[in-house]
């Protein structure tokens, strides 16, 4: 969204400017008039402002004229068909807000909208890591961070092979316990079975002639043959058991009969031996490209830049803007680290601009005379980069500068900028009118 032109209602005075769709430049106006621009401008975009009257051209290229008569009621219309499309931008309680309709809140727009000497303190910690890293190669940086991330999703899935080998191990072991259970079940029932047959036919050799000479002699005999029998019947029963169990877990690992899980074990032995020393060739990569990650951005982890990558590529491509300076401009001087750094908040801010409505709508910069306190003799170089940097979003620069001034008007005689000075009107009375 930008402004096409502005128009101030304040008793019998009243104020028109025109816009420049990428650079325009207020001059010649003191802080207090400044900050009143800055307040009208935005307030006349939130709800916050009579008598203020905008024109505006949406990204989407739509053009609305935005009514706010002091004590009448405010409308927005479409100007390519004159239709009122007031309730689109209307609030709950009745109020036009453009702000609110793209999701910026009313009270954070003055932060986000206006930028002054004031605001542009020292970086965060966030922003000095994004401008270490945009002075890097990004071709080398991003094609670092893409090998870590390749080689990382690698490893995890091997890893995740190797925990489902873990879960094979926990069954391989209750295979072999109950096989093993099994084992020695059939060997006691062997055992058993051998001592039945010797015990039970002693005892009914030895219960014959005891049932001819004293009947009731034999039958202890013949009862301890018979006890050796159900013995027999006992470990039999338990040894069908160790089978069945055996079977159950055989049939987890989808196996019929242990040998067949014998002979899928060796198989899948020398394909865990092929999974290993493919893990161990990934994970050699994996702390490769770590390591030569660490190298080039230091502590900052591949998910931080990669969840920064937009604000990193943009400060690269200021970086670069700012190194070609000396190419655009024969007379423009080396920047020195403070200046640098005031040029990249700005265009940083207005990096952050160009999408900032909730649905990706760009809103303009007001910039009041954020170069003041730079060294004159590369002023011009900065007001240059911004030139080349704005629109979208626009950018609406108050100043106080006669330099800045003087750059102006020779700017505008090609068009890319336009300057507004004050001018007296004689059908106005104040002096500090502004027009084109």
């Amino acid at each position: 969204m930008r402004f096409t032109r502005l128009v101030i209602e304040a008793d019998q005075t009243n104020v028109s400017l025109a816009l420049h769709p990428r650079l325009t430049v207020v001059a010649g106006v003191d802080e207090h008039v400044r900050a009143g621009l800055a307040d009208e401008l935005i307030g006349g975009l939130a709800s916050t402002r009579g008598g203020v009257h905008l024109e505006l051209a949406t990204d989407s290229g739509r053009h609305l004229a935005v009514f706010r008569p002091s004590g009448g009621v405010h409308r927005v219309i479409n100007v390519d068909d004159g239709r009122d499309v007031s309730d689109e931008f209307r609030l709950a309680d009745g109020r036009i807000d453009l702000l609110a309709h793209h999701g910026i809140n009313a009270g954070r727009a003055g932060q986000l909208l206006h930028l002054d000497r004031s605001k542009l303190g020292a970086d965060s910690q966030r922003d000095e890591i994004i401008h270490r890293l945009a002075e890097l190669n990004q071709t080398e940086l991003w094609s670092s961070a893409a090998r870590v991330r390749i080689t990382e999703d690698e490893l995890q899935s091997l890893n995740d092979g190797i925990d489902l080998t873990i879960e094979d191990a926990e069954l391989v072991a209750r295979i072999e316990r109950r096989h093993q259970l099994l084992e020695d079940a059939l060997d006691q029932h062997v055992i058993m079975r051998r001592h039945t047959a010797m015990v039970s036919g002693t005892s009914l050799l030895a219960a014959l002639p005891l049932t001819v000479v004293r009947p009731t002699m034999a039958l202890p005999v013949l009862a301890i043959g018979l006890i050796t029998i159900l013995l027999s019947f006992f470990y039999r029963a338990r040894a069908n058991a160790a089978e069945r169990s055996e079977t159950s877990a055989l049939a987890d690992a989808g196996a019929e009969s242990y040998l067949g899980f014998v002979v899928q074990r060796v198989d899948g032995m020398f394909t865990g031996s092929e999974q290993r020393r493919r893990l161990l060739a990934v994970a050699e990569d994996h702390r490769t490209a770590s390591v030569d990650w660490t190298r080039l951005a230091g502590d900052v982890s591949v998910e931080w830049a990669m969840a920064h990558h937009d604000d990193i590529a943009a400060t690269a491509r200021l970086h670069r803007q700012l190194r070609s300076l000396g190419q655009v401009s024969t007379t423009a001087p080396e920047l020195d680290e403070e200046t640098a750094e005031v040029a990249h908040a700005v265009l940083t801010h207005l990096t952050r601009l160009r999408t900032i409505g909730a649905d990706g709508e760009s809103f303009p910069l007001i910039l009041d005379d954020p170069f003041a306190d730079v060294d004159p003799s590369t002023r011009l170089s900065l007001l240059e980069l911004l030139a080349r940097s704005a629109g979208p979003p626009q950018v609406i620069l108050l100043t106080n500068q006669e330099d800045v001034a003087s750059w102006a008007r020779l700017e505008a005689l090609t068009g890319e900028v336009a300057l507004v000075e004050p001018q007296t009107d004689a059908r106005h009375a104040p002096a500090d009118d502004l027009a084109v």
